[in-house]
């Protein structure tokens, strides 16, 4: 699942180059702009999404429920400003964001393979693509959720107000997969 959550993180990034040199008058605008691409599935987000699953290393079946998972998670995500801070042309926006809890889900169904193991088995041999399948409709049905705080950096660049880059934390903050077992 390392490699999905790679994949996660590859569109999110990549979105931030395609996807933010919009022209707001406000830093948050740009904020607002942004996540609610991804809430609205801009064809630039399902674009990419479609692009990345397809070269990942999973059955036709499991590379569609595992972009419905990454939609719903899009789709069902809340958020608010909860702070702007201006400095020059420099901003930092605070946003508070309500995600599916992603990485518990995936502890959840790694414990339940540790306890049983043997469902998994076909022909006296494990199998991965059960597991696989298992997992991802567990995410399909997933509900509970996590709320994180993420700070955005933004620039005014040529009276555009632009993101920065967002950490990997962030992202994976932003999609649900954040580890905040060591917080």
């Amino acid at each position: 699942m390392k490699k999905m959550q790679k994949i996660i993180v590859t569109v999110l990034s990549l979105f931030l180059i395609v996807g933010c040199a919009c022209s707001m008058n406000k830093a948050k605008d740009a904020v607002k702009n942004y996540l609610d691409n991804y809430k609205n599935l801009d064809e630039n987000v399902t674009t990419q999404l479609d692009e990345l699953v397809a070269k990942e290393d999973l059955t036709d079946s499991e590379k569609e429920t595992y972009k419905e998972v990454l939609k719903r998670q899009y789709k069902d995500m809340k958020y608010e400003i909860t702070d702007e801070v201006y400095d020059g042309d420099n901003a930092t926006v605070t946003a508070k964001i309500t995600v599916y809890d992603y990485y518990k889900v995936q502890q959840e169904v790694a414990d339940y393979l540790k306890d049983n193991r043997d469902k998994f088995y076909k022909d006296g041999t494990y199998d991965e693509t059960a597991y696989i399948d298992y997992k991802l409709d567990t995410m399909k049905k997933y509900d509970k959720t996590v709320t994180y705080s993420i700070e955005f950096k933004v620039k005014k660049e040529n009276n555009k107000w632009q993101i920065e880059d967002l950490s990997d934390t962030d992202v994976e903050k932003i999609h649900g997969i954040y580890d905040y077992s060591n917080d």
